[in-house]
């Protein structure tokens, strides 16, 4: 499985440029095997193992497995450790963050208010809709009208909604606060990659 393994990796960056996967023979031509045999046998282990699945017209798609990472042991924020580099488990960011896929929506951060709660301009916000929220959730809410990004909070028996940077204010809502869901995690991207802010 191995070699299997460096097979997928091309497959998955190939996929990642491309949004699709290259014909059969596109296949043998991308990983260097010469016989038709050679390429349907490593479609066949990979469709086995949940990598990929065949549409009814016999062209390929990610399966269940497809977007695996690997998930290494730890890493130590604080002081360097011995590097373990074998394999522990492994998991997908959407298997990680999205419990309830059909409520589920994804927010792009706009504005530096909630800053100190580590939220940044750019960064994306999951959102779980039908959450019940509770006092000191992250939540996405519309208030007056306009949608927000804060922390619930109540004064004096009311909910406010609390920016995590001190040169906001505290919203309290002239007319309607719907939540509009709970932030139940948020993505970053850094390097060359990551969106302009």
């Amino acid at each position: 499985m191995s070699q299997d393994t460096d097979y997928l990796a091309k497959l998955q960056d190939y996929y990642a440029r491309h949004r699709v996967f290259p014909p059969y023979s596109g296949i043998g031509e991308l990983l260097g095997l010469k016989s038709k045999s050679s390429v349907a046998a490593l479609v066949a282990r990979l469709r086995l193992n949940g990598y990929l699945e065949a549409m009814p017209d016999r062209r390929l798609k990610p399966g269940p497995r497809f977007f695996e990472r690997v998930l290494a042991e730890s890493v130590r924020a604080g002081l360097p450790q011995a590097a373990d580099d074998s394999v522990r488990d492994s998991l997908t960011l959407d298997e990680y963050l999205i419990e309830h896929p059909s409520r589920t929506v994804l927010v792009r951060v706009k504005g530096d208010s909630m800053q100190d709660a580590g939220i940044h301009p750019g960064d994306i916000a999951v959102v779980e809709r039908g959450h019940q929220a509770c006092e000191g959730d992250l939540v996405v809410a519309v208030v007056d009208d306009e949608f927000t990004l804060k922390y619930l909070a109540r004064e004096q028996g009311v909910y406010v909604l609390r920016p995590a940077n001190p040169a906001y204010p505290v919203i309290r809502p002239r007319g309607s606060l719907e939540i509009f869901g709970v932030v139940v995690g948020i993505i970053r991207k850094y390097g060359a990659g990551s969106p302009s802010k």
